[in-house]
This record gives C-alpha cells, sequence and structure tokens, in this order.
C-alpha cells in the first residue's frame, strides 16, 4: 500500500511545490520519491500486504517486483528527459501527469477485483491523452491526444462491457471468485463473450493487432520523450495487468483462447515487421517495433500455467533499457537535425557523439535479439516457451519476423556509421552520457544474467 501512497502523493506533492513558487525543489522530489517506492517494494517483500482488508488490492511479491520496475524505469525516464523539460513551459505539470498515471500502473499490478482493474487502466490512460498532446504547437501531437483520447475511451468502453459480462455469469467482480465460478460451472456463452471483449480491449492497450492501427500515428505525433513513456511504462503496466488477469481469474480459460492468442501474436509479428521494413520515419519504425515486442510478450499469455513470471519481468526491463534509449537518442539526433526524423539524420552519428552511437546500435540489436544482448534471451526464452506449448508455427514466424527486424534495424545503424561532411558535434549533459554507458553495459550484462531468470 506505501508504494500506490507514495506514487500518488508524489503527483500531489509536484503541484504543491509548483503552487508555492518551489519549482527547483520539484526534480529533487521526484527522484527521492521513485526511490523510495523502489526501497519500499524491497522492504514489503514476502508481506503480501492486503489493504484495508477489503480484498480490492494485494501488494504481493508480483505486484512489489512490477512497481520496482516501473518505478525503475520511471526514474530512468526522468533523468533521461529532465533536459528536454527543463526549459519547457508547463513542464511541472506534465510531471505531475506522469506521476498520477504511474499510480494507475501501480493498481494495475496489484488488482484482486474487476473494479479496481478499470480503475487503474483509466487513471494510467487519462493523464497519457493530456501528456500526447501536450506539444500545443503541433498539430500532430493534437491529432495524437484525440485519437489516443478517442479510441482509448472506446476500448475503455468494451472492458467495461465485458466485466459487465463476467460479472453477470458469475455474480463476482472478486478474481478468485471468478475463477472458483468458472472451475464449478465452466465457461458458458456470455462469461466466454466477457472474456473475448476484455481481451479485445487489452489488444488494444497494448498494441496487438488488428487493433494497433493508432499506435504509429500516435508515437509520431506524440512528443518523443512521452513515447517513450508509452512503449514502456503503459506497455509494462497493461501486460502486468493481463497476465494477473489470466493466471488467476482466467486461468482455466487458457485451453479455450489458446488459439485467438496465438493467431492475434502471430498477426501481430507479421504485420509490425513488415511495415516497419518499408518506414522512412525513425519515430514510425520504433513504434512498428513497439508492436512487434507486444507480439511476444502477448504470446508468453500462452504458458502462462508453466512459465515463470520473472520471464516477462525480465523481457520488459530489457525491451524498456533498449526502448528508452533508442527514443531519447533519436529525440536528441532529430533535436540537432532541425526536427528531421528520418534514417539520413543519423548519417555521421559515430563520429558526431560516438557515445549515442554506440548505445543506438546495442539497444538497436538488443531489440532484434542479437547475441550477447539481453534482447537475444528474452526472445530465445518465450520461443523456448512457444516450443514446449506445441507452437511450432508461431515459433517459426517469430524467427522470420526477428530477421525482418534485423533488416530495418540495420538501416539505422548504417546510416550512423555513414561518413558526412562538415557535421558539428551532437553534445549532450553528462548525466546523459552516463545514462548512455549504464544502458550499453546494463544489456550485455542482461545477457549473460540471464542463468538467473
Amino acid at each position: 500500500m506505501k508504494e500506490l501512497l507514495i506514487t500518488s502523493l508524489l503527483g500531489i506533492a509536484i503541484l504543491a511545490f509548483d503552487i508555492i513558487k518551489l519549482r527547483k525543489a520539484v526534480f529533487p522530489i521526484i527522484i527521492l520519491g521513485l526511490l523510495a517506492s523502489i526501497g519500499s517494494c524491497v522492504i514489503d517483500w514476502n508481506m503480501n500486504e492486503n489493504p484495508f482488508n477489503n480484498n480490492m488490492l494485494l501488494m504481493d511479491n508480483y505486484a512489489l517486483a512490477f512497481t520496482a520496475i516501473l518505478s525503475s524505469v520511471a526514474l530512468i525516464w526522468f533523468l533521461l528527459t529532465s533536459d528536454h523539460f527543463k526549459q519547457k513551459e508547463g513542464a511541472v505539470d506534465l510531471y505531475a501527469l506522469v506521476a498520477f498515471s504511474l499510480s494507475g500502473a501501480v493498481i494495475m499490478t496489484s488488482y484482486t477485483n474487476m473494479v479496481m482493474l478499470f480503475l487503474g487502466i483509466e487513471i494510467l490512460s487519462i493523464p497519457m491523452y493530456v501528456l500526447a498532446a501536450s506539444n500545443k504547437k503541433s498539430l500532430l501531437s493534437n491529432e495524437a491526444g484525440f485519437k489516443y483520447f478517442f479510441l482509448g475511451s472506446m476500448a475503455s468502453a468494451i472492458l467495461l462491457f465485458g466485466i459487465a459480462l463476467v460479472y453477470g455469469a458469475t455474480g463476482s467482480f472478486d478474481l478468485s471468485g471468478i475463477s472458483a465460478a468458472l472451475t464449478t460451472n465452466g465457461a458458458g456463452s456470455m462469461l466466454s463473450a466477457g472474456v473475448l471483449m476484455i481481451l479485445v480491449a487489452f489488444a488494444f492497450k497494448v498494441s496487438i493487432a488488428p487493433f494497433q492501427f493508432w499506435t504509429p500515428d500516435v508515437y509520431q505525433g506524440a512528443p518523443t520523450p512521452i513515447t517513450a513513456l508509452m512503449a514502456t511504462i503503459v506497455k509494462a503496466a497493461g501486460f502486468a495487468a493481463l497476465f494477473r488477469l489470466f493466471g488467476t481469474a482466467f486461468n482455466s480459460t487458457i485451453e479455450y483462447t489458446t488459439t485467438i492468442i496465438a493467431v492475434l501474436a502471430g498477426l501481430t509479428l507479421i504485420v509490425s515487421n513488415v511495415l516497419a521494413a518499408i518506414q522512412t520515419n525513425t519515430k514510425r519504425l520504433l513504434s512498428y517495433s513497439s508492436i512487434s515486442h507486444a507480439g511476444f510478450m502477448f504470446a508468453a499469455l500462452i504458458s502462462i500455467n508453466t512459465m515463470s513470471p520473472t520471464v516477462l519481468m525480465y523481457y520488459i526491463i530489457v525491451y524498456s533499457i533498449a526502448s528508452l534509449t533508442s527514443f531519447i537518442v533519436l529525440e536528441q539526433v532529430a533535436s540537432a537535425q532541425g526536427g528531421n526524423e528520418g534514417f539520413d539524420a543519423f548519417k555521421g552519428l559515430a563520429k558526431r557523439n560516438p557515445v549515442m552511437a554506440g548505445a543506438m546500435t546495442l539497444s538497436l540489436l538488443s531489440m532484434a535479439g542479437i547475441p550477447p544482448l539481453g534482447g537475444f534471451m528474452a526472445k530465445y526464452f518465450v520461443i523456448s516457451a512457444m516450443v514446449d506449448a506445441g507452437q511450432i508455427w508461431l515459433v517459426i514466424i517469430m524467427i522470420l519476423t526477428s530477421a525482418v527486424a534485423v533488416y530495418y534495424y540495420l538501416k539505422i545503424i548504417i546510416a550512423m556509421f555513414t561518413p558526412i561532411e562538415n557535421a558539428g558535434r551532437i553534445v549532450v549533459e553528462k548525466l546523459q552520457y552516463f545514462m548512455f554507458i549504464l544502458f550499453s553495459v546494463a544489456l550485455i550484462a542482461a545477457f549473460f544474467l540471464a542463468a538467473l531468470v
């Protein structure tokens, strides 16, 4: 419970410090608050706290681990984007929105009641709609915010309808109550329809085909740091909630939904990688890349009864590091090139800023699944689980689409190492230099630490 209180009060504290004109203290407060959240997760380990004893939330090890991961990603995001927001008008308001969104993500990792699931998703989503449209001078940003709000609201309506059908079939919002009703009565037509609608709503939230159509436009239109936030924290929270739901309430439905999940995952991998291969805009390419990784994580749902949750956590950690690095490097390069997000903007980056070029290269290769990087092991774990589950056709798609991913990631890498005349250096803050080096080391270390998963 302390973790949820910390993240919620952090957003309020940010606004309060803005009101009393102590804006210089806002950033240190954010860092301390997120460190406190991570520390609280460590202290509460194995306690399985049930706040208020009302069976609405459960801070078990699963919730604590994901909360620590989400808080760590948020901490890294704040450190990497501090330069972007330093001179931006209304930056404090944006920071508060991120903190409130994070509190929604914490609820999504710890809910034990479908009502809390819905509240968590809405608390996460509503600030993100505003953040996507936060660049008031950009028509693309305004369009992204409107699309995200409209389609996100539709997905929330589908989710709510699905929850209502599940309640009508089981008479309970409680996850354990739903699981007991399923065990006793089986999955009737009403409950099956409810499960399907909830799956569709989550497919939208985490960008699973054919419900991913909003993602490239929203990711491209939103400010790049906000895109990085959506591609990491929002996606991680969505999968944490989805795996908790199917690991408890809908556990017995996996037998019936396996084919649907496998088909959606395969379609996601094919659509995202084929469309990524024809992109000329780097930000749009990275958005399709995020859809591809969502397909891998979604497929892991098939093996939820046999696969350890640490595999999903490992995938999210490795993917988040690589994704944050690639989006922040893109933001720096595009700023230096007058907003150009094409591949040619990266030309000569190896000479203009070797640290950024190295970090970007390792991040892209990790997302492609090239050893010895963490992304290879993340994909290996999922592919191994699919082999054990007998989904050989899906394994073939995973391998082939990963080969396609290597092709389009190499476009950016080749551009970075292509010499260019009269190219000035791209200078970033020392903190970002340190973070890029740290991330590069982390992606390599993750490969060797995978044995602990």
